[in-house]
Parts: structure tokens; C-alpha cells; sequence
């Protein structure tokens, strides 16, 4: 069809973004936790001209370090356009520390800051850290934050400066000098705000309209009130970009950048074994379910997951209503307790007796507590069980299959049905540059088709339909 309009993938979203972060294209390949984002992901998504993440996540600093020497192997030291995630961890005193002073050593110029309901203090040491007066007078970063946010109270956090007695805190301890706080005053924390609607994993499952312009809003009320430009800050979108529709509507919101999650979880390059990666390429867009989540089973968190060819979802809830109305295992009913050593696999007694011996070392200060309370024994062999379950998928024990925890939305089952038929559809050929050049591609035909139609020109419903391929 010929027009006026020609749309390129490269012009999609905000160009400040991919001048910012030296990528190609406004498409971030998003971390995934505990390695599901490998380093190999983040390469071969730098090669492809997007900006990657590894999935530090919940990683020991040891492994994290040996992750960034094998990206720094890979695309040389130096390189732009990748990044690392740091998730807050108020319940592992130390950590956050342990990891931010890793990526400062190693010079890991981009974090993805997830699971944050308020600032900490070290996201706030991480970007002004990075802060300093360009020789024009303006204020440079070296050290970028991508805020992932379901919240417009949680975004408000990030687009605003950094608190002052917090930034005099860090700099009176030596964390942070004094200039870089009176920086930190006068720029957000964070430039990049990444909206996280329907989601695997930690959800609010936010429809995306609704969670971007409420962004939107808190841009121009959290600017208007510090006095900042809102033009240095951009929103991104991700959550439910699993097919170029999706992609192509976030841009059309106004969507700095997109970031895809779910749908590189099935890609080549994914730290998910193959016997996971083969049942997330079987799931439908409605075989997901909400499951309590390891790390904050006690307080009702969840988590989106696969439901198609597991039991996880079922059982993580059965276990949590177990927790809500029981003093402890022995005050289980029989069938309760058949079901708990069903899921785990062992006896309740052997289940402690594995959980106790990881707590002595990792915290025992809650196994004192645990020890005195049976109920909160019986919740740290809950939490285990729901830990292992993405121990499995990611080692594919295949034995445990039932029980694996693979993170997903909704946006799996869209890709899964777009690419039905055609090159993308076996899994050897889903890799993260295939996926997002795809999606790019198409995202930039759609645009085109719609700005025709938005012009007067009479563009029929079948020019709307775009069919995956194998780029060269």
C-alpha cells in the first residue's frame, strides 16, 4: 500500500531514550529474576540494539560478579546499553548494600530497580553516585535508575529528588559527597520510569491504559511541584507486550520505551530449562494464575504464574490457606497434612528438619522465632516449597515438573497464538533478537496503518494483520 507514511522500528519511542542508552531501538529485554535472565540474554540483546538486564535478582553477589564478567566477555568493557537489577531486600539486612557496592565497583552504569514501595537508601547512593557537573553547567548522570512502577504513589518517589535528610545521611557517612547531594537535589532519582501493568510475577495487574496515564499525571504534578522539566523523564511501558498490537499501542500512549518479559522467558537464551521453556510455548493468554510468592508468603503477596501443566498455583493457595486458619502442621486435619506432604514430597518432619538447617545460617534470628511457633514453622517449609518450585523449573527436574513456578502473564499466550504456523513458532528459533525485531517490525507496520487511516485514507481491516518471520 502506498502513502505518505513510512514508520521505521528504529523511530519508535522517545529518541532521547536511545541516544541516552546507546541502543538502537526503545525496546528493553527486562531482567528476570535469579538468572532466568541470563548474561548470554543481555549480550546477544545489546547485539540486536536493545538495552538488556540481567536477572541479578535474588542472586549472590559471588554469581552476580561472575555474570557481569562474562557480559563484559561478551560485549567489552565499557559497553553501553545493559544493565543489572537490584531488588529491594528489606528482609535480607545488607544485601542491597552488598550488591549496589559490586555494580559501583564494576561500573554497572544502568540498574532496573524493582519491588521498591519507597526509596532505600542505597537506590539513592546508586544514582547520585553517578551525578556530576558537565563542563556546559548542566548535570550529568553516569549512573541511570529504571524505576519499575505499578503505582503512581511509588513513581512519585523516583520522579522527585531524593529526600534531603537522606542525601545528608549518605554523605555524612561518606557514601556520597557533598556536591553529589546537592546534585541529587535537583534531579529525579530515577529518569527512566518503567509502568509495569498485567505482569508475570509481582503484580498489581494493572490495565496498561489506565496505570500510563496515571504516570503521566504524577509527572506533571511531581514536576510542577519541584520545579523539574518533565521532559527528563520518561515513561516506559511493559506488562502484556507479548505481540506487535501490544507493542504498537504502548508507542501509540506515548511510551518512551517498551520492555518485554514473559515472552524471553521461552527464548533460547532464557536461564529456564528446556522442559519449562516447552510448557510456557503450550500456555494460552488465560493459563495463568495468581500463587503466593516466596519471599513475602506471610503477609498474602502473590505472584502471577503459569497454571497450564502444573499444580503450583492450586497448590501455593491450598498451603496459604492452610497457614490463614492453623496453629501449625499438628493442627491439620488429616487430609490438610496428606496434601502438605503430597505437595512437599516428604515428610513434614524431614521438610523442617531441611528448612532449619538452611535458617541456622542464612537467619537465625527468625528460626529462634520459628522454633518457639509452630505456625511460623509451618510457613518457612511453605515459603521452601514455594522457592523450590522455581529452583525446579529453572534446574528442570523434571520429577517436580507438577510443581514447577514459572513466572508468566498473560502476554505468553498472545505470543504463543500469534506465531501459531509460522518460523517463530518452534522454540529453537525464539531468540531474543528474533522476538523483539518481530515485534518491532510490526509495531512500526501497524503505526503506519494507522496514521494512514488517521489521514483519510481508506486502509482495509486486513492491512492490520502482520505475520512473524526469521530475520537475517
Amino acid at each position: 500500500m502506498t502513502g505518505p507514511y513510512t514508520v521505521h522500528p528504529e523511530w519508535l519511542g522517545d529518541p532521547t531514550f536511545t541516544r541516552q542508552h546507546g541502543s538502537r531501538f526503545a525496546y528493553v529485554v527486562g531482567e528476570m529474576a535469579r538468572g532466568i535472565a541470563t548474561p548470554h540474554m543481555v549480550v546477544e540483546a545489546v547485539r540486536a540494539g536493545l538495552v538488556g538486564f540481567y536477572g541479578s535478582a535474588g542472586l549472590r553477589p559471588e554469581t552476580i560478579a561472575a555474570g557481569l564478567d562474562e557480559i563484559e566477555a561478551g560485549l567489552g568493557k565499557g559497553a553501553s546499553a545493559w544493565g543489572a537489577n537490584l531488588i529491594h531486600s528489606p528482609q535480607q539486612p545488607g544485601y542491597e548494600r552488598a550488591v549496589v557496592d559490586l555494580f559501583l565497583e564494576r561500573g554497572v552504569t544502568r540498574v532496573s530497580a524493582s519491588a521498591f514501595m519507597t526509596l532505600s537508601k542505597e537506590i539513592v547512593r546508586y544514582s547520585a553516585r553517578g551525578l556530576s557537573r558537565g563542563a556546559d553547567g548542566r548535570i550529568a548522570r553516569s549512573t541511570h535508575v529504571f524505576a519499575k512502577v505499578s503505582r503512581a504513589e511509588v513513581a512519585k518517589h523516583f520522579m522527585a529528588p531524593a529526600p534531603s535528610k537522606l542525601l545528608q545521611d549518605l554523605a555524612a557517612a561518606g557514601d556520597i559527597t557533598a556536591e553529589q547531594a546537592e546534585l541529587a537535589r535537583q534531579v529525579p532519582v530515577a529518569a527512566d520510569i518503567t509502568g509495569e501493568s498485567d505482569s508475570g510475577g509481582h503484580t498489581d495487574n494493572r490495565p496498561a491504559g489506565p496505570l500510563f496515564s496515571s504516570l503521566l499525571r504524577t509527572r506533571e504534578d511531581v514536576c510542577a511541584e519541584h520545579g523539574l522539566s518533565a521532559n527528563d523523564i520518561r515513561i516506559g511501558l511493559a506488562g502484556g507486550i507479548g505481540t506487535p498490537w501490544a507493542a504498537a499501542a504502548a508507542f501509540q500512549m506515548g511510551a518512551a520505551y517498551i520492555l518485554t518479559g514473559s515472552v524471553n522467558q521461552a527464548a533460547v537464551e532464557s536461564g529456564l530449562s528446556l522442559a519449562g521453556r516447552k510448557l510456557l510455548a503450550e500456555a494460552g493468554p488465560a493459563d495463568v494464575a495468581m500463587a503466593p510468592a516466596a519471599d513475602m508468603f506471610e503477609q498474602g503477596v502473590e505472584v502471577q504464574v503459569l497454571k497450564r501443566g502444573t499444580l503450583f498455583a492450586m497448590r501455593g493457595k491450598r498451603m496459604w490457606e492452610i497457614y490463614k486458619t492453623r496453629a501449625g502442621f499438628e493442627a491439620c486435619t488429616p487430609n490438610e497434612r496428606k496434601f502438605v506432604e503430597t505437595a512437599l514430597g516428604e515428610s513434614f518432619e524431614a521438610a523442617w528438619a531441611r528448612t532449619k538447617a538452611y535458617m541456622q545460617g542464612a537467619n537465625p534470628r527468625e528460626l529462634a522465632l520459628a522454633e518457639a511457633d509452630p505456625r511460623r514453622q509451618m510457613a518457612l517449609v511453605f515459603r521452601r516449597y514455594l522457592f523450590f518450585g522455581a529452583q525446579w523449573a529453572r534446574d528442570g527436574k523434571t520429577a517436580r515438573l507438577r510443581d514447577f513456578q514459572i513466572w508468566c502473564g498473560p502476554a505468553m499466550g498472545a505470543f504463543n497464538e500469534w506465531v501459531k504456523g509460522t518460523p517463530l513458532d518452534p522454540l529453537e528459533n525464539r531468540t531474543v533478537r528474533q522476538i523483539a525485531w518481530n515485534l518491532l517490525d510490526g509495531a512500526a507496520h501497524l503505526t503506519r496503518m494507522q496514521g494512514l487511516r488517521a489521514t483519510g485514507h481508506d486502509v482495509p481491516a486486513s492491512a492490520f494483520s502482520y505475520q512473524a518471520g526469521l530475520f537475517e
